[in-house]
C-alpha cells in the first residue's frame, strides 16, 4: 500500500489545525475546530496541539492494537488527550478544542474505517465510489448560516458574524439532536460511522478535510471521481492548489459563501491496493445511515 498526504494552513501565519500522520497499516487524519477571533477555548494548549496529540495517540493505539474496535480505539485516544491537560485546562468550557476524525487501517483482507464529523472518505472500488461523511454538523449549521453567509469574508461584521456562528454550534456540539466531534467525552467515539471494505475490490481511498473536501462539496468545481483522479494522476498537493486558486477568485465569498475564506486543508491518499480503474458511480453514505 501506498501513501502520499499534503496540507496547508489556511494562511501562512496562523498554525495548521489539521493532522495527518500514517504507519505501515494505519492513517489518521483530524481537521482541529478553529477557535474564532475573538472567542475563547479554555485551554492553553491550543487546536492544533489538541489535534496533533489526539492524532498521535490515535496512530499508535490503531496500530498497536490491531484487534481492537474502532470505537473504542478512538474512545480510549480521547480519555487519554483529555487527562493530559485537565489539571491545566478548562475541559468544561464550550469552546475546549475538539477535531474531526478519520482513521483507516488496513489488514491482509480488508480496510477498516472510522469517520466522525463533517470530514470525508472515499473509497473507491471496481463498482463506484463510496462517500462516508457525518454531515450532522452542516445539518445544525444550516439553520444559523444565513446572515453569516450575506456577508462579505473578512469584513469585520462577517468575522462577529462567524464568531456568533461557531458559538450557537457549540450549544448541539456533543449531545442528542446535535452533532459529535472528538473532544472531552470519550461516549462521542461511539457516534462515528464504522465500516470495513475488503482489500481485494478496493482500488484506492481518499481521506480529506472540509478544507479540501470543498473543492466538490462546496465549490462544486469537480466530482469525487475528478478528485481521485486529480490525486492519481498528480498528487494530492494538486487538490489543494486547485482549492487555494478558487478561494483567490472569490476572496468575498460572494460565489460560495463560506465561513473560512480560506481553511486548512489536507488530504491522504492510498493506493496500491489493486490496479486503479474508472468508477462509475457514487453512493453517499451519512451518520444517520450507519
Amino acid at each position: 500500500m501506498r501513501t502520499a498526504t499534503a496540507t496547508r494552513p489556511a494562511r501562512n501565519d496562523r498554525e495548521n489545525e489539521d493532522f495527518v500522520a500514517a504507519s505501515s497499516s494505519t492513517v489518521v487524519l483530524l481537521d482541529g475546530v478553529g477557535t474564532p477571533v475573538g472567542s475563547d477555548s479554555g485551554c492553553k494548549h491550543g487546536v492544533a496541539w489538541y489535534a496533533r496529540t489526539l492524532g498521535t495517540e490515535l496512530l499508535r493505539r490503531a496500530t498497536d492494537d490491531v484487534h481492537d474496535d474502532m470505537r473504542a480505539v478512538l474512545a480510549e485516544s480521547i480519555k487519554t488527550v483529555a487527562d493530559l491537560h485537565s489539571r491545566t485546562c478548562d475541559l468544561g468550557h464550550p469552546g475546549t478544542p475538539s477535531a474531526t476524525v478519520i482513521v483507516t487501517r488496513g489488514s491482509a483482507e480488508r480496510l477498516e474505517y472510522l469517520v466522525l464529523a463533517d470530514s470525508v472518505l472515499l473509497l473507491q472500488g471496481s463498482e463506484g465510489i463510496t462517500v462516508v461523511t457525518d454531515d450532522r454538523e452542516a445539518r445544525v449549521g444550516q439553520r444559523y448560516r444565513e446572515s453569516m453567509d450575506a456577508l462579505h469574508s473578512g469584513s469585520p461584521a462577517h468575522v462577529a458574524a462567524h464568531r456568533q456562528y461557531v458559538e450557537t454550534l457549540r450549544q448541539f456540539r456533543n449531545r442528542s439532536g446535535g452533532f459529535w466531534v472528538a473532544s472531552v467525552d470519550p461516549s462521542a467515539a461511539q457516534e462515528a460511522i464504522v465500516g470495513q471494505h475488503p482489500l481485494s475490490g478496493l482500488e484506492a481511498v481518499v481521506m480529506l478535510s472540509d478544507g479540501a473536501s470543498r473543492l466538490v462539496d462546496r465549490f462544486e468545481q469537480a466530482s469525487w471521481s475528478d478528485l481521485i483522479a486529480l490525486a492519481r494522476q498528480d498528487s494530492p498537493d494538486a487538490i489543494l492548489e486547485r482549492v487555494r486558486r478558487l478561494e483567490a477568485e472569490d476572496p468575498a465569498g460572494d460565489r460560495w459563501p463560506r465561513g473560512k475564506a480560506s481553511d486548512d486543508a489536507t488530504v491522504a491518499y492510498l493506493a496500491g491496493l489493486r490496479p486503479i480503474l474508472c468508477a462509475p458511480s457514487v453512493d453517499v453514505r451519512h451518520a444517520s445511515d450507519s
